[in-house]
This record gives structure tokens, sequence and C-alpha cells, in this order.
């Protein structure tokens, strides 16, 4: 059963209203008042509600006030036995609607840049170059998982389905600063790595299956670069962390921004050449499919609240 746990603290003016706004859902369970407490004659409130209904809720709290002279948390119950909630929640669709006010802060919360996220994609950039030197697809697929960028995309998404210029404008610029750093760092690893013979003899004679693979953007790239960003704003939506993390070892943004750093290194210009377009290429692409995604998701969820709720 998928149930949201909302404690909330408002003056006491705010807490009539606000049990008249809770009780009259019946998706709303377990509602319990305690009275004069954190704030001069406030009082707290904390009620289950359905996570189908959670959005709808928590948007006419706040449009009530409840938020500004107050403060409302919000949780997600792991586990709740009640057979009147799993009544209510067989027979109302739209009962797995996402929370877009979590899905929202999960997204923001991602949206910063910390030295890590630099630190993780300079490291992911190495180990991408020792998988293209090597031929090796396992690294190239750890190269994936360890990048952050994805965090960055969403961000920048976000931001332009929302019209935030500012957060628009940090995604881009950790994006920029970031994948220009991993290909200045690996690139001076490749050189070294050139200059002392380390890299595999296949590559040096020209057999590079996942190089090839990497700088030859074509139709298929923009189908799985597609897939993937729906795949990836849904999981976010869902809270599914197993499809993200197949987001991260689908798209080849890291083993590209890779593969220009070893190219550039080993005088192979048009690899280079194809890998940057690869990179921007599924850049943009994630970047546009994300903020689709989210405001067709959100179109499809409002939709169905408002049908589950009677209204036109």
């Amino acid at each position: 059963m998928d149930v949201i746990h909302f404690r909330m603290v408002m003056p006491a003016a705010l807490t009539r209203p606000a049990l008249d706004l809770l009780t009259s859902d019946d998706r709303v369970l377990n509602v319990v008042v305690v009275r004069s407490v954190r704030v001069p004659d406030g009082d707290a409130v904390e009620c289950d509600v359905l996570k189908g209904a959670a959005d709808t809720v928590l948007g006419d709290l706040r449009a009530l006030g409840v938020d500004r002279a107050g403060a409302i948390a919000v949780d997600g119950v792991d586990l709740m036995f009640s057979r009147g909630a799993e009544r209510i929640e067989s027979s109302r669709p739209g009962a797995h609607a996402p929370l877009w006010a979590a899905v929202e802060a999960r997204i923001r919360a991602e949206g910063t840049y910390p030295p890590s996220f630099y630190l993780f994609l300079v490291i992911a950039g190495i180990i991408g170059a020792v998988g293209i030197m090597t031929n090796s697809q396992i690294l190239i697929v750890g190269a994936m998982v360890v990048g952050p960028e994805y965090r960055a995309i969403t961000s920048i998404a976000l931001g332009l389905d929302q019209g935030n210029r500012r957060r628009v404008r940090e995604g881009t610029r950790a994006l920029t600063a970031g994948f220009l750093l991993a290909i200045a760092v690996t690139f001076v690893f490749a050189v070294l790595s050139r200059a002392a013979h380390l890299q595999s003899q296949a590559y040096e004679l020209g057999l590079r299956p996942v190089s090839h693979l990497i700088d030859t953007p074509d139709f298929f790239s923009v189908v799985v670069a597609f897939l993937a960003g729906v795949v990836g704003i849904v999981s976010l939506t869902e809270a599914r962390g197993s499809a993200l993390l197949g987001v991260f070892i689908s798209v080849t943004t890291i083993p590209a921004a890779s593969d220009i750093a070893v190219s550039v290194a080993f005088a192979e210009w048009r690899q280079a050449r194809g890998s940057l377009l690869q990179l921007l290429l599924n850049v943009v692409v994630l970047v546009g499919v994300g903020v689709l995604t989210l405001r067709l998701q959100r179109r499809l969820w409002r939709r169905v609240a408002r049908r589950t709720a009677g209204r036109p």
C-alpha cells in the first residue's frame, strides 16, 4: 500500500480549516491533533494520505497557507496495515500518482555540484579511457555508473520546465566545466599511457570496437538516448533506483568524453569529432526528453486526479 505521512505545525487559527480539508477526503486517514505545541497558540496535526491523493492534499494545504504560517513535513510510509485503506485504494483510480512536490525536491537536491561532482566525473573519465584503450566493455559500463552527470541533466530539465533560468544556468555551467575538466585530465592520462606504451596491442593496431561504438553516433544513438531520457524521469518520479541505474549504463555521455580525450591523445581527429558529436547529441536529447516527459506525466496524473475527484 502506498501511503504518505504528513506532519504539520500551524497556528491555531488554521487548525479547523485544515481539519475540515483533511477529513473531507476519504483518502486521508488517521488524522491526529496535538494542541498547543511549538508555536504560540499553535497545534500539531498528523495524518496518513494515500499516495494518489497526496499531491492534491499538499497543494490544498499550501493554498490554505499552512506552509507559510507553520510547516509541513512529508515522509513515506514503508508499511501500513489497514483494511479500510486497502478498500479505498483498490476502488479509486490514480492510487499510485506521484507526489510532485517530492519529485521536484528530489531533483533539486540532486542539482547541487560540490567538489565530489567534478571528482566523480574525472574518475569516470579515466575509467572510460582505460576501457577504450584496452577494449574493455566492462570498464565502459563502470565509467557510466560512476559518472554523476545525469544529476545535472535532470536539474536542467526541471529548470526549463519551470522557467527557472538560474537552475538551467547552474546545471549547464556544471556540465560544461565538469566535462571539460574530465576531458583535460583524461587527456593527460591518455598521453602518459601512450608514452609508456600501456595501450593494448589491438588498440595500437587500430582494432577498436569499443571506441568505434562510441564515436559513430547514428539513428540508434538517438533512439537509446530518447528512451533512456523517458526511463530516467519516470524512475525519478516513481523512485525506482534500479531503473535509474539502467539509464546510467545505457547512454554514452562519459564514454564519449573519455573517447574525445583518448582520440586527441592518439591524434585520431575523426574519432574525436564523432565522440564530441555523440556527447552533445546525448546531452541535448536527454534534456529535451526530460522536459517533455515531466510535462506529459504531470498532465496525465492531474487528469487522473481530476477524474478521481469527480471534477471535469
